[in-house]
C-alpha cells in the first residue's frame, strides 16, 4: 500500500488528458497547490476520471465509448481542414517550436544506443505534446483515421512529410529520387559474397505471413518488398536484416496503394494495372516511412535484440502487477513470456491480428509519441489480460502455449481494437506516471 505522501504525488501528477474523441474529456485539475485543502479521496478522483477508470469492470460500456465516433462527414471535413491549414498556420507563434529546415535530416543509419538494464515502466510522454497543427492532427487520428485521408496522414504523422504544404512536392520528389539512387548504387551488390546471405534470407521472407496473399504474391509486389528490405539492411549494417522487419513493410504499402485504387478489397487489386510511376512513388514512400518507424525501435533488431528482451521483461513485470492471478498461472505451468511475447514485440502484434486491425492499430501508434515502442508495451499487456478467462481455464503447458500462439482474433474488427487501445491507455495512465503505485 502506498504511503499518503505517495498517493498525494500520484493524484497530483495524473492529470493528463485522454487524446482524441475516444474517451470523454475531463475537467482540468488545478496545478497550483492550495493550502489547508483536504486530500482527495480515491472515490472522488475516480468520479472525476470515470472515462479512464470505469473501463475495467464493464466491457460493454467501454466498448460503447471506444466505438463512439464523430459523424463521418464531420471527421472527413475536419481532417481535410487540418491538412489544408498546415501551411497557413506556419506563421503563428505556436509553430516556432517546430523546426522547418530547408533540407530534412538524413534518417539515422547507425544503431540506437542499447537500452539500459533499468526495467522500470516507461514514463508517460503524453504531457510532452505541444500545441501545433501536427498535434491537432494526432488528436484527430488517435481514434482512427478515415480511409481517404489515411495515406497523407500517415506520411505526416511519421515525420516523412513536412507540415508545410508548399514544401511537400519538393520533399517527395527529393526523397523519391534519393531512394532510387540507393537502388542504382546498392541493389546490384545483392549477389556479392558480402551480401548474398542477407539477400537470400530476404528473398525467403519477402512475403509476410499475415499479408493478403493475392496482393503480396504478385511478382511486382515481391520485387518491391525485396528492394525495400535489402536497401534498408545495407544502410543499417549495425542490425542488418532481421526476420520480422519484413512484416513492417506491408501496412505502409497497402495503405499507400489504396490512394490510387478504387477497389474496396485490396487483395483483389491487380498491381500490374497500376502505372509504373505510381508504383515507384509508393515504393519510395513505403521505404522512408518504414525507416522512420524502425529508427524508433532499432534496438529491437540489433545483435541479440536487446530491445525486445527488455520489453518482454517489462511486460512480465507489468502483468504481475495488474493481474497477479494470470501471471502466477503462467508461472505455475512454466510458460515463459519470451515463448509467446517475443513475437508480439518483434512483429508489433501483426501476426496476432488481421491486417485490417493492424492498420487501425497503427493509426493510434502513430498518434502516440513513441507509440511503436512505449505504448506498444501497454497494448501487449491489455492484449494478454484480454484472454484471462481462457488462460486460467487451461491446465496444461502445451495447451497454454498453443493458445497464446494462436489467439482467436480472425474475426476482430475496429471495435475490438478500439476496446484494446482504450484499456491500454488506461494502463498507461495508471502505471506510466506512477511506476510504484501498485508495487507489491
Amino acid at each position: 500500500m502506498a504511503s499518503d505522501g505517495a498517493r498525494k504525488q500520484f493524484w497530483k501528477r495524473s492529470n493528463s488528458k485522454v487524446p482524441g474523441s475516444l474517451l470523454k474529456s475531463t475537467p482540468k485539475v488545478p496545478t497550483t497547490p492550495v493550502k489547508a485543502k483536504r486530500v482527495s479521496t480515491f472515490q472522488e478522483f475516480e468520479s472525476n476520471t470515470s472515462d479512464a477508470w470505469d473501463a475495467g469492470e464493464d466491457d460493454d460500456e467501454l466498448l460503447a465509448m471506444a466505438a463512439e465516433s464523430l459523424n463521418t462527414e464531420v471527421v472527413m471535413e475536419t481532417a481535410h481542414r487540418v491538412l489544408r491549414n498546415h501551411s497557413q498556420r506556419q506563421a503563428q507563434p505556436m509553430l516556432q517550436e517546430v523546426p522547418a529546415p530547408t533540407q530534412e535530416p538524413e534518417p539515422a543509419a547507425e544503431p540506437l544506443a542499447a537500452p539500459s538494464g533499468d526495467l522500470r515502466l516507461v514514463k508517460s510522454v503524453s504531457e510532452s505534446h505541444t500545441s501545433c497543427p501536427t498535434e491537432e492532427l494526432r488528436k484527430l487520428s488517435w481514434s482512427g483515421i478515415p480511409k481517404p485521408v489515411r495515406p497523407i496522414t500517415w506520411k505526416l504523422l511519421s515525420g516523412y512529410l513536412p507540415a508545410n504544404v508548399d514544401r511537400r512536392p519538393a520533399t517527395l520528389q527529393r526523397k523519391q529520387k534519393e531512394y532510387f539512387a540507393f537502388i542504382e548504387h546498392y541493389y546490384d551488390s545483392r549477389n556479392d559474397e558480402a551480401h548474398q546471405d542477407t539477400y537470400r534470407q530476404i528473398h525467403i521472407d519477402r512475403i509476410p505471413r499475415m499479408s493478403p496473399e493475392a496482393l503480396i504474391l504478385q511478382p511486382k509486389v515481391t520485387e518491391i518488398f525485396e528492394r525495400i528490405l535489402f536497401i534498408w539492411a545495407i544502410r543499417h549494417p549495425a542490425s542488418g536484416y532481421v526476420q520480422g522487419i519484413n512484416d513492417l513493410v506491408t501496412p505502409f504499402f497497402v495503405v499507400f496503394i489504396c490512394e490510387y485504387i478504387e477497389e474496396e478489397d485490396v487483395a483483389a487489386v491487380d498491381v500490374s494495372s497500376v502505372p509504373a510511376e505510381v508504383l515507384r512513388n509508393i515504393e519510395a514512400d513505403t521505404y522512408w516511412c518504414m525507416s522512420k518507424l524502425l529508427d524508433g525501435i532499432q534496438d529491437n533488431y540489433t545483435f541479440a535484440q536487446p530491445g525486445i528482451q527488455m520489453k518482454v521483461k517489462m511486460l512480465e513485470e507489468l502483468v504481475s502487477r495488474i493481474d497477479e492471478q494470470v501471471h502466477r498461472h503462467l508461472d505455475q505451468h512454466e510458460v515463459r513470456y519470451l515463448q509467446f511475447a517475443f513475437r508480439w514485440m518483434n512483429n508489433l502484434l501483426m501476426r496476432e491480428v488481421p491486417l485490417r486491425c493492424t492498420v487501425r492499430l497503427w493509426d493510434t501508434y502513430q498518434s502516440e509519441p513513441e507509440g511503436f515502442s512505449h505504448f506498444h508495451l501497454y497494448v501487449c499487456a491489455a492484449f494478454l489480460v484480454r484472454w484471462r478467462k481462457e488462460i486460467l481455464e487451461e491446465r496444461d503447458f502445451q495447451e497454454l502455449l498453443l493458445f497464446l500462439q494462436n489467439l482467436p482474433t480472425a474475426r476482430w474488427g475496429d471495435e475490438d481494437i478500439s476496446l484494446l487501445l482504450a484499456e491500454a491507455y488506461r494502463l498507461k495512465f495508471v502505471f506510466a506516471d506512477a511506476p510504484n503505485h501498485y508495487k507489491k
